[in-house]
């Protein structure tokens, strides 16, 4: 347990050593700062809220950058700075901090080694689990998946952009507030959770690629499951699956599993599509399959294929 009297320092060294609740101090100690810098360059708005809750959780997986442990109040103060900078550029795409201009760490373990810690990273994954399943799809796409633009995320749950806005301004303050009221308590290992259902996922792949997918749909999929294509069309059942992956596979395209989110009843598959070499340009270059769970199987399926990102030039 932290006290008022702790230093930056040993909040930081303990965060590096994977105590959860030593960064929720941190970003506790910190906020008014880093909300005085939103507010000094977005003014008075939910945008320089947004900026400062986009900035801690950005904060969460980042701290293993940070060079000076007792540096940490201009660093977290930096990634608002450069967060609210992307939010005033007239188009940005992926609203996320420059990282490259922070300092990186000297000996601390690096951002991917840090996420993968075990203490760390489940706290995250609990607090998402606390999320509702539409604001919990929406905080996944934007922070852990490819699909992470506005206009994507609106498109693959078919609702307005301006709805993706308010989920996201939901699923941060929420976050925000999980975040800081479990961070000392002991939670599942979501690690353990994300591999078993990625085996899963690239299982199911190599069943279909040896004709049976029907067999794992009807097993491990509800009968009356629902499927949204990425035209947008629904149906009921899983006949347009069976027919979709069957004319794929005849065609000699092949999908490889890339990530795998699961967060309680949302499951989120992205893969990359393999054209046939004879036709390259034969289908889209991914999909992904966004999966609602009940009862730990699939009850619905929005299938959707992200544009590919454009670079700024």
């Amino acid at each position: 347990m932290f006290a008022d009297s702790d230093s930056d320092e040993q909040l930081v060294r303990a965060a590096w050593a994977g105590d959860s609740s030593g960064l929720a101090v941190l970003l506790a100690r910190h906020r008014a700062g880093m909300l005085a810098v939103a507010l000094g360059v977005l003014g008075y708005g939910p945008d320089a809220e947004d900026a400062v809750q986009d900035a801690m959780l950005t904060a969460l997986s980042r701290i293993g950058q940070l060079r000076d442990p007792a540096a940490v109040g201009p660093w977290l103060r930096t990634i608002v700075r450069n967060n609210c900078r992307m939010r005033t550029r007239p188009t940005r795409p992926i609203p996320l901090p420059d990282i490259a201009s922070l300092p990186l760490a000297a000996d601390g373990p690096t951002p991917d080694e840090l996420v993968e810690q075990r203490a760390q990273r489940d706290w995250i994954w609990h607090a998402l689990a606390g999320l509702s399943e539409p604001v919990r799809l929406v905080t996944l796409l934007r922070y852990f998946s490819d699909v992470n633009s506005y206009e994507q995320i609106a498109a693959l749950c078919g609702v307005p952009v301006g709805t993706v806005r308010s989920r996201l301004n939901q699923g941060r303050t929420r976050l925000a507030d999980l975040l800081r009221a479990t961070a000392e308590l002991a939670h599942d290992d979501a690690g353990a959770q994300a591999e078993a259902r990625r085996r899963e996922a690239e299982q199911t792949l190599v069943a279909a690629e040896r004709g049976e997918f029907e067999h794992v749909v009807r097993s491990a999929w509800w009968p009356d499951l629902e499927v949204v294509t990425p035209n947008g069309r629904f149906s009921r059942g899983p006949g347009v699956l069976l027919a979709g992956m069957d004319l794929d596979l005849t065609d000699g395209v092949r999908q490889r599993i890339r990530n795998v989110l699961v967060s309680g009843d949302v499951l989120i598959w992205e893969a990359d599509l393999i054209s046939p070499p004879d036709d390259p340009e034969h289908c889209p270059p991914a999909v992904v399959w966004a999966h609602r769970l009940r009862d730990q199987r699939v009850s619905r399926i929005r299938l959707f294929h992200p544009r590919p990102s454009v670079a700024a030039v």
